[in-house]
């Protein structure tokens, strides 16, 4: 307890707010051994159970602290498909919040210690493939290639199925790469875990919209059974005059706009992405501290600002989410609601009008309920206006399943997330489409617990 932490670093604000890249510093190896040191190896491992894949962090740490950088990566990877995005991408609420320092102020930095000894071995001596179980003859499906259907596809490639991917976009990886900013993530690691996953033998057929290029039905009749891991994919919009105005922009088309080259997007999406000196941002989770800090890496942009209805203790983003925008000069304003987008005589966005909010006794989701304060509306102007105010399931591929019953939150409904069998025999889901948009770590578990029920199905 009495060693000092050895975090990760990040890049300085002023320097990583001019570029792409990743803004998270690995440790070194020798520091990765330091802060692995620390771990009390606690008999009853509270970051483990944390943990929603249920990782050996404190095995893993004990062979990092020997200098056994391999074996720690390998330990990581028996229960993750994805620990170079978990590394990143966890939020700390997880492992790190329960490690037993925490309650001297000194939790270890778990989360980088995971994202540096996965990192290192692919980068160093490379990822080995594992052993894979005689062909089966069996052929899966998998629709969407985000972190539930990649964990899928590997899971039943390893127990000897052939599987097949599709990705509606013309690169795989689904959220990994179609809603992280590369500040987050880079498109190396991502690409790195597809081109591993093809030589284990998964199959990729990109540029295809299920339910549009190919039908469910044709599906049916080639595979022995199908996946639905296509996330959640439709925004939240607030409803309000003027929100078809030039210049307001849905989260995820803007991440994309801004973080990918042209080509990898699709053709409507491809024209160079201007926004102007005042960007407003809608919205207090995860998505919209994206959008503020994509917003302030863009030409032209003086100021970038999150307007949420809700107080800063009932924001869902995670802390250090807030504080890197915080870092990078994004601005907050708490307790407004917009209620009106304000366009000019060529139909572009020129001001938002805001209301004012009270917070009064919580509601169903547990935080504080807003309610409006009357006469308190106050304009702002802005040159461009960022939707980030959440998803739902997109049914128009759900729709052309005939008997697939959905939750009245519109997600999928299954009969238990650990097998995900849906109401349709031979169709399993997993992930946002039946959590709901959720973080990465608990959809790749659920993941992984279906994978193993469709590999008992497919085997039955």
């Amino acid at each position: 307890m009495q060693l000092s932490p050895v975090p990760a670093a990040y890049r300085p604000a002023e320097i990583r707010i001019h570029d792409f890249e990743e803004a998270l510093i690995l440790h070194t190896p020798a520091d990765a051994r330091a802060e692995a040191a620390r771990c009390l190896h606690c008999p009853t491992a509270p970051c483990q159970a944390a943990c929603p894949l249920h990782n050996d962090i404190g095995g893993a740490l004990a062979l990092l602290e020997a200098g056994d950088i391999d074996g720690a990566a390998q330990l990581y990877r028996e229960t993750n498909p994805q620990p170079e995005a978990c590394g990143r991408l966890c939020p700390q609420s997880f492992c790190q919040d329960a490690c037993t320092l925490n309650k001297v102020g000194k939790p270890i930095d778990t989360r980088h210690l995971e994202a540096f000894v996965t990192t290192y071995q692919r980068r160093t001596t490379g990822v080995p493939l594992p052993e894979i179980a005689p062909a089966t003859g069996k052929k899966v499906a998998v629709v969407g290639s985000g972190p539930a259907g990649l964990a899928v596809a590997e899971y039943l490639a390893r127990k000897g199925h052939q599987v097949v991917v599709y990705e509606r976009h013309s690169h795989p990886g689904g959220l990994l790469v179609y809603g992280i900013p590369k500040f987050k993530l880079s498109l190396e690691s991502v690409e790195a875990k597809v081109h591993w996953l093809k030589e284990l033998g998964v199959h990729f057929e990109c540029g295809i919209t299920i339910g549009k290029d190919i039908s469910m039905a044709q599906l049916w009749e080639e595979y022995n059974a199908l996946f639905l891991g296509i996330g959640s994919q439709e925004h939240t919009l607030p409803g309000i005059p003027g929100e078809t105005l030039e210049g307001i922009h849905k989260a995820t088309e803007f991440l994309c706009r801004g973080n990918l080259p042209a080509a990898m997007l699709p053709p409507e999406w491809r024209e160079p992405l201007t926004v102007g000196a005042r960007v407003h941002v809608l919205g207090g989770g995860n998505t919209a501290i994206d959008c503020l800090r994509t917003a302030l890496r863009l030409p032209g942009v003086q100021d970038a600002t999150c307007y949420y209805r809700r107080s800063k203790a009932e924001m869902p983003a995670g802390e250090d989410e807030y504080q890197h925008a915080i870092e990078e000069g994004a601005a907050f304003e708490w307790q407004v609601c917009p209620t009106a987008f304000v366009g000019d005589a060529e139909g572009k966005i020129r001001a938002v009008v805001y209301q004012r909010m009270s917070l009064c006794e919580p509601d169903e989701s547990g935080r504080c309920r807003p309610v409006p304060i009357p006469d308190s509306e106050f304009t702002v102007e802005a040159d461009a206006v960022i939707l980030a105010l959440g998803y739902r399931l997109d049914r128009t591929l759900a729709s052309q399943v005939p008997g697939l019953a959905l939750t009245g939150k519109g997600t999928i409904e299954v009969a238990d997330r650990s097998t995900g069998e849906t109401s349709v025999p031979g169709l399993f889901a997993a992930g946002d489409v039946v959590r709901g948009a959720d973080l990465l770590s608990p959809a790749m578990a659920d993941a992984l617990s279906v994978a193993a029920a469709m590999d008992a199905y497919l085997k039955a």
